[in-house]
């Protein structure tokens, strides 16, 4: 059974940092582009970072220079390390899987990140 099980989400204050993780099940990870996706109310959800398996890594403008993207192939296990974080990144946050041969996707159940003081 494909799981994406997402966790590390929470409330920070303006300025902090968080880690949210993305550990992998029933997929062949290292054959997977993983992302980070985020979603707030009546809005469409859009890309975070995306890393492929060679490592080739993309960013949405909003976050370049505060957010990095990582993978760990040996624990199936995708990060973003959020820095500097703003009111603005407040969302719900959702890991992806997508199939570099296949295109087929499969997500990840959401965690909360909400940045308040």
């Amino acid at each position: 059974q494909v799981r994406l099980v997402e966790s590390g989400g929470g409330l920070v204050q303006p300025g902090g940092s968080l880690r949210l993780s993305c550990a992998a099940f029933g997929i062949v990870f290292e054959t997977n582009t993983m992302g980070w996706y985020r979603q707030t109310p009546g809005n469409q959800r859009e890309l975070v970072a995306s890393i492929t398996s060679l490592g080739d890594i993309t960013y949405a403008d909003r976050v370049k220079g505060r957010f990095t993207i990582s993978r760990d192939n040996a624990k199936l296990t995708v990060y973003l390390q959020m820095n500097s974080v703003k009111p603005e990144d407040t969302a719900v946050y959702y890991c992806n899987a997508e199939s570099q041969s296949t295109k087929s996707q499969r997500w990840g159940q959401g965690t909360q990140v909400t940045i308040s003081s």
